[in-house]
């Protein structure tokens, strides 16, 4: 199998991703297999909720209609370019899996095949289904990759290198059973939004979008605001508005109620509107509903400080010339080269 058939059969499966959006779910023609598959799909939507109560419908449409518009022929041209593939023997790459948004693993089970390689995944058991019927969709796209995915779950065996996401703790764990092989281990990272206090309220109302989605469980999700000295925090608040209805949703809720209680308990000082707590905190990681914040006096101390603790950073979003970053309300819309901790997952396979 040729990469042009690879990315042929990713293009496809984009194709027949692309009737699931958050518009709504439409039945398109001339989709292949969609007697087989459509259905399938959308009765697995409508459950999703049922194995983990984050993966709300809109939310997994979401994350579906994303992949859907990566994965078209331009985009994997563009990506594939950088690199020189070569025809060698496939490896077997485990991948073990996290489970916090909606096929958040497709992008290492892309990374393996579009290489090459086999893939032997080990998914969360918090979505542990759309990945599977995935692949088995790509299975009838292309047979050639009939014999080249496998899910498990028992011990990982039989494999040639590793790729592992987890939290800080799980990645000591990994980096213990599997540093003797080639690896990549990812841990705990956050994204952060550093404002100028030049923003217009659409770009704020932009940013609000990357706060809320997923409910803020992915690392794209923003958990920290860099905000110059004296800025007014009633603009975020306005900015967040339009995301109220999220306090109707229980899970989101409890965790408002239940870390509103400790930092009251604990005499934290608490901005709030009622779904959304606002923190003053050196930490990067903020707990669901509520966002930190700090702020910075000058611009070259920022940088200073973003360059300090880069390995806590997913990534940067802002509206400012002065830092590499994404613009605000992008962060949770990455392009196929935008890689988990900056670490290149196809040119690590390519060296193996």
């Amino acid at each position: 199998m040729t990469l042009e058939e690879r990315k042929k059969a990713f293009v496809s499966l984009g194709e027949f991703l692309s009737q699931f959006t958050c518009k709504g779910i439409e039945q398109k023609e001339n989709i292949p297999f969609n007697d087989v598959f459509f259905d399938a799909f959308k009765m697995q939507i409508s459950r999703a909720k049922e194995s983990n109560g984050w993966f709300t419908q809109d939310n997994v449409l979401f994350s579906i209609e994303s992949w859907s518009k990566a994965l078209t022929q331009e985009n994997l041209d563009q990506w594939t370019s950088a690199y020189s593939f070569k025809n060698s023997e496939p490896k077997t790459i485990a991948v073990i899996m996290a489970g916090n948004i909606p096929l958040v693993g497709f992008h290492d089970f892309l990374s393996v095949l579009l290489s090459g390689n086999s893939v032997l995944a080990k998914l969360s058991s918090n979505d542990k289904y759309f990945l599977p019927l995935t692949a088995k969709y790509l299975e009838y796209i292309q047979p050639e990759f009939k014999g080249r995915i496998q899910f498990t779950e028992e011990k990982l065996v039989d494999f040639d290198a590793v790729i592992a996401t987890g939290s800080d703790n799980t990645a000591r764990y990994f980096d213990y059973y599997f540093g003797k092989h080639p690896h990549i281990i990812r841990q705990n990272r956050n994204t952060v939004a550093v404002l100028t206090g030049n923003e217009t309220e659409s770009e704020l109302e932009a940013m609000s979008d990357d706060i809320f989605r997923y409910f803020g469980l992915g690392c794209r999700s923003i958990s920290k605001m860099l905000l110059p000295k004296g800025y007014d925090l009633d603009n975020i608040f306005k900015a967040v508005f339009k995301h109220k209805d999220i306090i109707s949703y229980e899970r989101y809720a409890n965790n408002y109620d239940y870390n509103k209680a400790v930092y009251l308990m604990s005499l934290f000082d608490l901005r709030e509107n009622g779904f959304l707590m606002l923190k003053e905190d050196p930490s990067y990681a903020s707990p669901i509903s509520s966002l930190f914040y700090e702020y910075y006096d000058s611009i070259d101390e920022l940088k200073e400080k973003l360059a300090k603790d880069q390995n806590k950073i997913q990534c940067i979003t802002s509206n400012s010339s002065e830092l590499e970053s994404i613009p605000l309300g992008a962060t949770q819309k990455p392009q196929l080269w935008d890689y988990a901790d900056g670490v290149d997952t196809i040119a690590f396979l390519l060296t193996l």
